[in-house]
């Protein structure tokens, strides 16, 4: 049901047995690359050590979903591939434009939904003509466009976070950055907003890089599942889900390839007590 490419389970003295970082890898120049990343965040006993060593990469068009325990560094990883915050170790390469999307839609309310996604390109100096026409064809694309003089508050949370979608395809990312974006949902406009985001990936082929607690979702979404371990996280496996696309949460291939996944997770939380 998924093939694992990677394992990299910590021993108890914290020492990892990394396979190589080649297997199944195509040769083109991936999107993202962590490079022995590590990070600690303050010194001396009280530090927070949260990533340690961590390998990966994204190719080009690539949808990979990061999971692991509460506190294993997943939105770490995140925030350091988006230059939000610096790795205290290694070396993090990104080829292209990144948009980070969070669980919350992070919408200004004062603002109409068009001109929220109008910031976007605002902020990248586009004459006022050209923004006016590319708002209208991004509120399209999330099926948005009866929608675009309304305010976040007169809105449902699924229908924010679509318009938090068209906020990143509007800084026209080469790799979409989105930590947990539908972990606050219900799983029906969930299940809605993955097909969307499956839709709008297969036919833009942007890299996507998706923190998730969900293994369902993992499952659902992804080309590649990376299980981190507790902290400080590591890349303790790497899952290559082969179910043909589309995808449904109720297909008895994915709930067993859940299941295989979740195993895992569980095995590592039990590693690190």
């Amino acid at each position: 049901m998924a093939r694992t490419i990677v394992d990299r389970v910590a021993s108890s003295a914290g020492s990892t047995e990394p396979a190589p970082s080649s297997i199944g890898r195509p040769l083109s120049a991936p999107s993202v690359t962590l490079d022995s990343v590590s990070k600690k965040f303050g010194s001396g006993p009280t530090a927070v050590h949260a990533l340690d060593q961590v390998t990966l990469d994204v190719q080009r068009g690539e949808f990979v979903c990061i999971i692991g325990a509460s506190g294993c560094g997943k939105s770490t990883l995140l925030n350091l591939v988006a230059g939000l915050d610096k790795p205290s170790a290694g070396s993090i390469t990104v080829n292209g434009r990144t948009a980070l999307m969070f669980q919350e839609s992070a919408l200004f309310p004062w603002l109409t939904v068009a001109r929220n996604v109008d910031l976007a390109l605002k902020l990248q100096h586009q004459p006022k003509a050209a923004r006016r026409d590319r708002v209208a064809d991004l509120l399209k694309v999330v099926h948005l466009e009866g929608f675009a003089d309304k305010r976040p508050h007169e809105l449902s949370g699924g229908m924010r976070q679509r318009v938090a979608l068209a906020r990143a395809f509007a800084q026209d990312a080469d790799i979409v950055l989105m930590d947990e974006p539908f972990g606050a949902l219900d799983a029906m406009t969930r299940d809605l907003l993955h097909d969307e985001l499956e839709r709008l990936w297969e036919a833009r082929k942007f890299s996507v890089l998706f923190v998730t607690h969900n293994v369902r979702e993992a499952a659902r979404l992804a080309d590649r599942v990376v299980l981190l371990s507790s902290r400080p996280g590591r890349v303790a496996a790497t899952f290559v889900p082969e179910l043909d696309r589309p995808r449904r949460m109720d297909d008895s291939q994915l709930t067993h390839l859940a299941g295989e996944i979740t195993a895992s997770l569980r095995a590592e939380m039990a590693r690190h007590g």
